[in-house]
């Protein structure tokens, strides 16, 4: 298959937005996978575009003005602390650090910049790995996102553009932020399929949240059960996101990747491997091209084994964008070489899992069951409401 005409966001300006050493977001999963696409041919020089810095005004389509000033004095640590817990910084999630709102303005622009190259023609597919920080609100910062760059891009194709935007999120972790943003808007469309919140942060996103007023019907949740593996996960995926998209006909689509559905992410409980990795950028492939005419900005996210899991994961999205499918076999051994000396655990030789790494889970048959219970409640909703044509 020829290429596709994709282009990458990245620069160093995408690994300032560092917490600290022990917190578990670590944008050196960007450099990682960045340079196993590097090793592996298949990411050249002529497909990186850098990120711009997001203007305030931009940051502001969605976020509220104090806000942004109240993150701005975080950044030089002159935020009084009860005023930073009231905007949800300085807590164990989302700590303060200096330069914090400069950083967050770069993760910002990189999403800002795929959409340009996308929606200016320039490209038709383009991946900011440092995006998908989807729970950011308008006025507080939530779960690691201080600005949330999925709903301020998706603001931004809406005002600039006028489009109708399907985003869909796969992290294991509820989209909430993005959800929230366009509740009420029966432009965007939002999709999160996720661990279920009886067990996991944000503890949001049960089938019945469906949007408000003129956006009622246009916001679809699948919460699929702890322990889920590869096949309920992609039956319920697969199945949900192509019912979703007939229904809703998007001029563009905008994924979320988080990789921490995997059963070695140390946050989570579900026990995918690789598979479902292969699959999930296939699919928004097919539709965007089936829908869209192939505009497609996919966003990084969640992911918090970033040796063994991020950087293959996060690779196959470009793969997938660049060349129409996933690679298989070995994994360069340049890049094994490179980083095993500073890996805490024994990196993976392959692209693909082995199958053994899963655990074996005694209540399989019942998760299955109460996913398709869960996905046949989310194809109800899946029928032409009476405001759409």
């Amino acid at each position: 298959m020829s290429p596709c005409n994709a282009k990458y966001v990245f620069s160093t300006d995408l690994l300032h937005y560092h917490f600290h050493e022990d917190h578990p977001f670590n944008q050196k999963r960007v450099l990682l996978a960045t340079e196993l696409l590097k090793q592996a041919g298949t990411l050249i020089e002529n497909n990186i575009i850098p990120p711009r810095k997001a203007t305030e005004t931009e940051i502001k389509l969605f976020h509220d003005h104090a806000y942004v000033e109240a993150v701005k004095q975080a950044s030089k640590y002159m935020l009084p602390e009860q005023t930073a817990v009231e905007y949800g910084l300085g807590t164990e999630d989302t700590p303060i650090f200096s330069g914090m709102h400069e950083a967050s303005s770069y993760l910002v622009g990189g999403s800002l910049a795929a959409v340009d190259e996308v929606l200016s023609g320039r490209a038709t597919h383009a991946l900011n790995l440092g995006g998908g920080l989807h729970h950011g609100f308008k006025r507080k910062a939530s779960g690691f996102c201080i600005y949330n760059d999925g709903a301020i891009a998706i603001r931004y194709i809406r005002e600039a553009y006028n489009l109708r935007v399907l985003y869909v999120d796969t992290d294991a972790h509820h989209g909430d932020g993005v959800q929230w943003a366009f509740y009420d808007d029966p432009n965007v469309c939002t999709f999160s399929i996720h661990e279920t919140g009886r067990y996991l942060f944000p503890g949001t996103g049960n089938v019945n949240e469906r949007g408000i007023k003129e956006g009622h019907g246009y916001t679809f949740n699948l919460p699929i059960d702890a322990f889920t593996e590869d096949d309920s996960f992609l039956d319920a995926y697969t199945t949900a996101l192509t019912k979703i998209a007939a229904f809703f006909k998007p001029d563009i689509i905008v994924t979320q990747n988080g990789a921490d559905a995997h059963c070695y992410d140390p946050l989570t409980h579900l026990c995918s491997t690789m598979k479902i990795y292969e699959q999930i950028p296939l699919l928004a492939h097919k539709l965007a091209h089936e829908y869209c005419n192939g505009k497609w900005v996919a966003l990084g996210g969640g992911g918090y084994d970033m040796w063994r899991v991020v950087p293959r994961a996060w690779a196959q999205i470009w793969n997938v964008m660049y060349q129409g499918q996933p690679l298989s076999g070995e994994l360069p051994a340049a890049w094994l070489d490179k980083y095993q000396k500073e890996s805490p655990v024994r990196l993976p030789t392959h692209w693909e899992d082995d199958p053994s790494i899963v655990p074996v889970i005694p209540r399989r048959e019942e998760i299955s069951e109460k996913n398709s219970l869960a996905l046949q409640q989310l194809l109800k909703y899946t029928v032409t409401p009476s405001n759409q044509t």
